[in-house]
């Protein structure tokens, strides 16, 4: 996917490959809607409905816990408020008495300090104990909404993860989660703080002298306007600086994803021009978003000074005229340095309120998606299941285009039958349905004579296995990958089921034998060897019936010639599809049955249908034919 400088998307989703310019943005925009911020909602509108219930479900549990938080971060916030009105008192009725020739008590003032460390060590002690109680909600809210998405994302059905893209399923469990996490870290000390000590002030403002509040009343809109103005541009700024970075991310991905492709066509120079746009794309973001926060900041700061100038003065004339006294003047003063700090700070915290807002949205989205191939609420047991399929007038479409219409067929138990057919002829989909991937839209796909809806999943698929063309080995040793069916297997049945398939001369032969690590996606062997290990992991599983979806067509023809020995075990006494384009392994079966359009044309012994002269034996020459 190439894009010039001027033509890059706005969000990282992939596009058709024959769409440039224009055409790839508008479609990149289309696909990513639900991924885009939208602003100008203010901060109660940025939590939608179910991220409100998402939220609530994760707080839920610790409402004690953050009951005792909110009743000591008031002890705290109460104890900053308490400071200022001590010192008045410490000036106005401590110090006095010791202006009068120094005969008067020293009790008042020293009765004041003490309360000042008094109520500095509880203020203190209270904010301590709300981080520590904060920290660890954090952390189990953290820990519980990892578990659920993770949990959630294995639930989903296949449709699911075809449909979203593997970047947006990673950003969801890392950088949205983490977004939430830095929220509960950081944005709720500084929200609660900042929204008490300023009401608080603002009360305790007033009612120590109204006239003195007056300036204060005047720089409010002063701060409102400014606030607002802030606000607004932060959100753009904070959208585009998300963008950028995804920009950023998806074509450093992208290039490295396709490297061989980079250096074969000698790309590297037209990439790093690409990239290095990216980048300074982010970068101009980035000053745009610190040249909000260096003009908000001073700007609520000059307000402040400006202020606290005018109060000064004022409060200076109001003192000399005795309307004022000078403690009252030095605890307003005070107040009044407290009052515009939490502002900056619940600046710095809106971002942080934006990114979180936006990934709990994106979250609570996926938490809701449903999971089109449900368990029942009351399954059926499956015990000893014998392995014959029946597909009942079942129907399927594939995002409204119909693939499978009135689709029957009969799989008796033990028979092996290939499905063939040219390219969007259904087989995959047959394959899909059989090992319920996917459930149909009409009819019914029935193993012994039970609608596979009506079996738990987890007790299906131990009754039938897919064995795919892509078989994934998971990092590991050999013997954990064939046993990954069944976890609990004794090594002895381990190898056995290698020995059984033809795997086990070249596992022995390995470093480690069984032990050996296959690293990352099996790279350690070969696609022939990765196929066998597939195998003797679906023997060991011991199922009913057994999938075999285009499982030899990535083989070369000596480790295709291995394989099919290892297949006539495989499939020994069990029911069998095989979906194969490449007709060696379609020999083997008792019957075929091709398909065109979604629809049986012909059906039989394999070698009855080639004598027919129909589809099958033309598809058997040509397979003939490509071989010479």
């Amino acid at each position: 996917m190439i894009f010039e400088p001027d033509e890059v998307p706005d969000v990282d989703h992939d596009v058709p490959l024959d769409l440039t310019g224009d055409a790839a943005v508008d479609a990149w925009r289309g696909v990513a809607a639900e991924d885009v911020d939208e602003p100008g909602r203010g901060l109660a509108g940025m939590l939608r409905s179910r991220s409100r219930r998402l939220l609530g479900s994760l707080l839920r549990p610790h409402r004690r816990s953050l009951a005792l938080a909110a009743l000591l971060i008031t002890c705290n916030v109460a104890a900053q408020l308490a400071g200022p009105l001590l010192v008045r008192e410490g000036i106005d009725n401590g110090i006095p008495p010791l202006l009068d020739g120094g005969s008067g008590s020293l009790r008042p003032l020293l009765t004041v300090v003490v309360a000042l460390v008094a109520i500095t060590l509880l203020g203190a002690a209270s904010f301590n104990g709300f981080l520590m109680i904060t920290g660890r909600i954090g952390q189990d809210v953290l820990l519980d909404l990892r578990r659920r998405v993770f949990v959630h994302f294995q639930d989903l059905s296949m449709s699911f993860h075809e449909k979203y893209t593997s970047g947006r399923v990673i950003s969801r469990q890392t950088s949205d989660v983490e977004a939430l996490g830095e929220m509960l870290k950081f944005g709720i000390v500084t929200l609660a703080t900042s929204t008490l000590l300023i009401a608080g002030i603002a009360v305790v403002l007033v009612v120590l002298n109204a006239q003195l509040a007056i300036p204060i009343l005047v720089a409010l809109p002063v701060l409102w306007v400014l606030t607002r103005w802030f606000r607004g541009q932060s959100e753009r700024a904070y959208r585009a600086t998300r963008d950028a970075i995804a920009l950023v991310i998806v074509h450093f991905v992208e290039s490295l994803g396709g490297i061989q492709a980079v250096h074969a066509f000698r790309r590297e120079p037209r990439n790093q021009e690409i990239f290095e746009h990216l980048d300074d794309r982010y970068r101009q973001a980035n000053v745009w978003s610190q040249r909000l926060a260096g003009t908000y900041g001073p700007g609520v700061q000059l307000v402040g000074r400006l202020t606290t100038a005018i109060v000064i003065f004022y409060g200076g004339w109001l003192a000399i005229d005795g309307k004022v006294s000078v403690g009252v003047l030095a605890a307003f003063l005070l107040y009044l340095r407290r009052f515009f700090e939490p502002m900056q700070e619940l600046s710095q915290f809106y971002n942080l309120f934006q990114a979180s807002a936006a990934g709990l949205e994106k979250l609570s989205g996926v938490l809701d998606e449903d999971a089109t191939v449900a368990s029942p609420a009351n399954p059926v047991t499956l015990t000893h299941a014998s392995g014959a399929l029946r597909f009942d007038a079942v129907g399927f479409a594939y995002r409204e285009r119909p693939v499978l219409t009135d689709f029957d067929l009969d799989v008796p138990a033990g028979e092996t039958i290939a499905i063939v057919g040219a390219t969007g002829a259904g087989k995959t989909t047959v394959a899909r349905l059989a090992a319920r991937f996917w459930d149909p839209t009409s009819g019914r796909v029935m193993l012994d004579g039970v609608d596979l809806r009506e079996f738990d999943a987890l007790e299906l698929h131990r009754a039938i296995v897919t064995v795919t063309q892509e078989n994934f080995l998971f990092t590991g040793s050999v013997a954990e990958n064939i046993g990954l069916g069944r976890p609990d297997a004794p090594r002895a049945d381990v190898e056995a089921a290698a020995r059984a398939i033809g795997a086990h001369d070249f596992i022995s032969a390995l470093p480690d034998g069984y032990d050996t690590d296959v690293h990352q996606k099996g790279a350690r062997l070969s696609a022939g060897q990765r196929q066998l290990v597939a195998f003797a992991r679906a023997f060991l599983a011991d199922p009913a019936a057994l999938i075999l979806d285009e499982a030899t067509s990535s083989l070369d023809i000596p480790s295709e010639r291995l394989v099919q020995r290892a297949l006539r075990t495989l499939l020994a006494d069990r029911t069998a599809v095989i979906i194969a384009h490449r007709l060696t392994t379609v020999e083997i079966a008792d019957r075929v049955v091709v398909l065109e359009r979604g629809r049986i044309v012909e059906d039989g012994p394999p070698r009855e249908l080639i004598d027919r002269g129909g589809e099958y034996a033309g598809l058997h020459q040509a397979w003939l034919d490509s071989l010479v």
